[in-house]
């Protein structure tokens, strides 16, 4: 699919102004110029950041409830969910807050540089989250390309608090994680499938106690 496509594809789903979509074009520049040091993306993602990245990000903006105040992406990376849905979100005029939690200083510096030039309502925290001392607090935390769902729920238990929903994005193997994970866990949840890949499901966790 060329790119003209992907941004009528993306736009038929995020149906966002042109202005974001400009905001959006500029972005996709910065982030194929910064991939050459970084590797940010995968290379062979590079032709596809509209669908690929863009649009799989933006697809939970309207899951999670407009109700809630903070929302933690967990390894931002690339931005990926987390400044996609800061950028859809300030489009709409929803009044969240972001926070994007990266360990690398370099990839921190990415972040921060796109949130400066568009203005974003959005922390960057430059921590691995696996040695915080503190627990974090968020209404809504997520999890795209960051880790196998059952450090993700075990990170949850021992890192976090207070938060209300989990939307983390599962691959192919999603349906046998969640079966993993049902043995240590009393979970939740409801799930959708992915709107840009049928191998792929995102589920939201509303309810997470570990069985004894």
């Amino acid at each position: 699919m060329d790119k003209a496509n992907q941004i009528e594809t993306f736009n038929k789903f995020a149906q966002v102004s042109r202005e974001t979509i400009s905001s959006l074009i500029k972005y996709e520049e910065i982030l194929i110029k910064s991939n050459k040091e970084l590797n940010l993306i995968g290379k062979s993602t590079e032709e596809s950041i509209w669908i690929r990245h863009f649009l799989d990000s933006a697809q939970v903006i309207d899951i999670i409830d407009k109700n809630y105040s903070i929302l933690v992406d967990l390894g931002s990376g690339a931005g990926f969910p987390g400044l996609v849905l800061s950028i859809i979100a300030k489009d709409r005029k929803i009044p969240f807050k972001f926070k994007l939690i990266e360990k690398s200083i370099k990839k921190t510096k990415f972040l921060k540089s796109i949130i400066d030039r568009f203005k974003l309502k959005v922390e960057v925290i430059n921590k691995n989250i696996f040695d915080e001392t503190e627990k974090i607090v968020g209404d809504v935390f997520i999890a795209r390309a960051f880790k196998p769902l059952d450090i993700i729920l075990q990170l949850m238990h021992n890192k976090t608090k207070k938060w209300q929903r989990i939307l983390i994005f599962l691959g192919k193997n999603g349906k046998d994680q969640i079966l993993q994970a049902s043995k240590v866990w009393d979970m939740e949840y409801k799930q959708c499938m992915s709107i840009t890949n049928d191998d792929s499901k995102i589920i939201e966790i509303i309810k997470l106690k570990k069985i004894n």
